[in-house]
């Protein structure tokens, strides 16, 4: 498998504003990435990628971050430390005694700082999961796309993991939102220059749509529910 998920690319009025309030939360630096910051990650974290954008408001829920924590004291600094450096807290419905807290970054993405004891999550790391708005059938092609084995696949819900551990990706299944507008939020893949095309036959093959390529030599695709994602040279 060569095709290696390289980032979540945000859309942001403001990439720098975004790329220091994230960087500070992951204790990652930011290197400048085309016309964007990236804020690398590891072979176990995923990265994050911030471009000049606009966000599409309706479509924030579509992916969000999930951190975790060590035990009560780790969550409130984690929080608290979030709150500093420009994050609010949100309601999105949770129950006063659900254990995770909402909160929404300066550009009003959402992400929780899950409490202590989560075994689901547990061994994750910090940027412990990203959690994804769609169906079964697309969590089985990501799993195949990316090479990545499925660690939850119950009622209609999937997750899955890189061999070695680290960040999940999950999806939740139906009922999933109507896509109206472009994602705000989309997978970055990298492949070495000499596999990239037969990447993109592969994924084309797995159940993605070829959308756009670009003189870069980047491609952009869909994949089976809808979402737009990128694939460059590594």
């Amino acid at each position: 498998m060569t095709v290696q998920l390289l980032a979540v690319t945000y859309d942001a009025h403001d990439p720098a504003r975004l790329a220091r309030f994230w960087g500070g939360m992951l204790r990652r630096d930011a290197i400048e990435d085309g016309d964007g910051l990236l804020l690398p990650g590891t072979p176990t974290q995923v990265g994050l990628r911030f471009v000049p954008g606009e966000p599409a408001k309706e479509h924030l829920n579509r992916l969000h971050l999930h951190l975790t924590s060590a035990s009560l004291e780790h969550q409130r600094d984690t929080v608290a430390a979030a709150v500093a450096i420009g994050a609010e807290h949100v309601d999105v419905g949770q129950l006063p005694e659900d254990g995770h807290i909402v909160l929404a970054d300066p550009a009003g993405n959402l992400f929780c700082v899950i409490e202590p004891g989560n075994n689901y999550l547990a061994g994750c790391g910090f940027f412990a999961e990203l959690a994804c708005d769609g169906t079964r059938d697309v969590g089985l092609f990501w799993s195949e796309a990316l090479g990545w084995p499925l660690v939850w696949n119950q009622n209609e819900e999937t997750a899955i993991q890189s061999p070695l551990g680290g960040t999940k990706v999950a999806w939740g299944g139906p009922p999933v939102a109507p896509k109206t507008v472009r994602n705000t939020q989309r997978f970055l893949l990298a492949a070495p220059d000499t596999e990239l095309r037969t990447e993109i036959d592969r994924l084309v093959s797995l159940g993605a749509s070829l959308m756009s390529a670009d003189e870069d030599g980047s491609f952009e695709l869909a994949d089976p529910d809808g979402n737009e994602f990128g694939v460059r040279r590594a």
